[in-house]
């Protein structure tokens, strides 16, 4: 891959070495349309030549929103790299007063938005417009009467200034903007160059068990660094990506069945939902169909990354498979190669029963600033222990800081060096100072490395430093670890840790409607559930039913089992049931699905302030 200098020059790479007839594809009125490799760089440099002529200088700012992973996507990321302009992906889920505040933070001077999901990004980009002096135009993916289409911009003939403008982009000049989803406070702009993020792809690569022409899923948002990175990862690959949404995964018409992937990539919450789905289907079935079932789920609970099952162990897991875990695997399309999650801490039990029923699922660990990978579980054998985000990446140096903070004995903050460190925040230097420090990146994560039984070396998240809270008695609790376990049994959805200068630890808990609903009908507990009026993809729960006597003493039970996995003082004491889930469109969660803590805090400060009354 050394001949892949800029981000650009990932096509014309597989162009060269594996090309794809279905390089990349989505899902139209008409069924799947793809573009093949070549089809994809012709449409790049039609894109490339059409800027050019709209006047567009290198370092231009030009913003690409979509709901919905796309190849006219990926067409405008090449396209507008080409003559020096930089990308900046934006959200879509985010309010128009920070649509607004990106624009002209980055200085945006063309914007690209899909008409899919709500339609409303083009209405949320307009209204902003007016306040952003710098936006000259906005084009659709999607043919409207009533706005530019972005193929409107596409022109043929001389390519010569184009290959000029290739030819004078630095490696390590800014390559695209990508705004973080900050808990608190305005967004800021990562400066990733073309070489922050081609790092992190050639080390990835061989990671990644795929092969040309192998199929991925790719749905997690191209906006997040994440699934970008990932994307350009498959492109090198020769990987065929098929892009599709949440909405259409499950079932026995989605795309799961439909493409029969080989990849992709997800975030946890994905997992336990599927799990989730599986548990509950266990627990209706009945007689000896529902006892060999729970006894095959039974049997992964001490499965371990490369245990060798033999003698009796090896026949009953061999039965297990026959009869349950391969019913799983179909339920994905049958061809999984591997799962990698990222961007939310994994729970170990959703990683520990698939990978058990030949599912392999490994986590790897990063930020935006980071592009992303610090460092991921490998696929080969060795290269991946349970509990831990896996190996620090060939080319990054990570060290563990305990110098500011009252950690436990081997822990501390994450600190990082490489070739992948962004370049700073934009128009943000005091920001910037504030993480760089001595030549190494301050991840704001609290964490150990832990050895296997062979001696490798893997990185263990324990913690958020922001997130830590201090109790009255002075003890500091790392609340994402007992979140994350918590959040393992199929009856708790979401999960927040209060206990900031109280005496003890407590926690508001949004249980999984669903699951909740079953465990009720099973239970002869009277449950209601209605679509949020945020999202109706979730669903709310009514509050008498979580005021119900056998709901609470369920939810004490999973507390009472739980608990003993912690210290004293980390122990959950106290709570109380929420019958909202937290979501984006409600300012619980970040786009990236992580808790606003402050948020949370504020709209529920009676139920805390309830929970701590004497």
């Amino acid at each position: 891959m050394d001949e892949i200098k800029n981000l650009f020059d990932i096509p014309y790479y597989q162009l060269k070495h594996c090309p794809q007839e279905k390089a990349i594809g989505h899902q139209t009125e008409d069924g799947w349309t793809f573009w093949s490799i070549q089809e994809l760089i012709d449409d790049a440099n039609r894109v490339s030549r059409g800027l050019i002529e709209l006047g567009v200088q290198p370092g231009d700012k030009i913003a690409l929103i979509s709901y919905k992973n796309r190849p006219e996507w990926n067409v405008m990321d090449i396209g507008l790299q080409q003559v020096g302009a930089i990308g900046v992906p934006v959200y879509p889920t985010i309010s128009p007063r920070e649509y607004e505040y990106i624009f002209n933070d980055a200085g945006v001077k063309y914007a690209f938005v899909s008409m899919d999901g709500k339609g409303d990004l083009l209405h949320k980009v307009r209204n902003a417009k007016p306040n952003v002096p710098t936006l000259e135009e906005i084009y659709t993916f999607d043919k409207v009467d009533y706005a530019p289409y972005w193929k409107d911009i596409f022109k043929e003939g001389d390519h010569s200034e184009v290959e000029r403008r290739k030819a004078a982009v630095d490696p390590d000049g800014l390559a695209t903007l990508i705004y973080t989803s900050g808990t608190t406070g305005n967004p800021k702009g990562v400066m990733l160059s073309h070489n922050n993020i081609l790092s992190n792809v050639r080390e990835v690569v061989p990671q990644i068990p795929l092969d040309p022409g192998d199929k991925a899923l790719s749905f997690l948002p191209l906006c997040h660094i994440f699934e970008r990175n990932v994307s350009y990862v498959y492109m090198a690959s020769g990987v065929n990506i098929y892009y599709t949404g949440t909405d259409n995964l499950g079932g026995e018409t989605g795309d799961l069945q439909n493409v029969k992937p080989h990849f992709f990539t997800t975030v946890p919450r994905l997992l336990e939902k599927v799990y989730e789905k599986i548990y509950n289907k266990g627990l209706e079935l009945t007689g000896a169909k529902k006892k060999l079932f729970f006894w095959a789920l039974d049997m992964t609970d001490d499965y371990e990354y490369d245990k060798a099952y033999g003698g009796l162990s090896g026949m009953k897991m061999k039965i297990a498979d026959k009869l349950i875990f391969s019913k799983w695997r179909e339920a994905l399309g049958g061809n999984v190669k591997g799962i990698v999650t990222g961007a939310a801490a994994c729970p170990a039990k959703m990683a520990r029963v698939f990978s058990a029923a030949g599912v392999p699922i490994r986590e790897g660990y990063g930020l935006t600033e980071t592009s992303p990978v610090l460092t991921v579980s490998r696929f080969k054998k060795d290269g991946a222990l349970l509990g831990t985000v896996g190996p620090v990446l060939e080319g990054v140096t990570l060290k563990i800081d305990p110098s500011d903070g009252d950690y436990r004995e081997g822990e501390g903050e994450i600190l990082a060096q490489g070739p992948n460190i962004m370049q700073g925040y934009y128009n943000k230097p005091e920001a910037t100072a504030a993480v760089i420090q001595n030549g190494w990146f301050h991840t704001g994560d609290i964490g150990k490395f832990v050895k296997d039984s062979k001696g490798n070396e893997f990185l263990k998240i324990t913690g958020r430093k922001k997130a830590l809270l201090k109790t009255s008695g002075g003890k500091y609790v790392a609340p994402e670890p007992i979140e994350k376990r918590f959040t393992e049994d199929f009856l708790i959805g979401q999960m927040m840790v209060v206990g900031e200068g109280k005496k003890f630890v407590s926690a508001l808990i949004v249980p999984a409607a669903e699951a909740l609903k079953d465990w009720c009908d099973d239970n002869d507990v009277p449950c209601t559930l209605h679509p949020s009026p945020h999202n109706e993809t979730l669903y709310c729960i009514s509050p008498e039913t979580l005021k119900n006597e056998k709901v609470r003493a369920k939810f004490e039970e999973i507390i009472k089992e739980i608990n003993p996995d912690f210290s004293h003082i980390e122990q959950i004491k106290k709570f109380d049931l929420l019958c909202d889930p937290w979501d984006v469109s409600t300012e619980e969660l970040t786009p990236t699905m992580k808790v606003k803590r402050r948020v949370v805090r504020k709209k529920y400060k009676d139920q805390i302030d309830a929970i701590y009354d004497v």
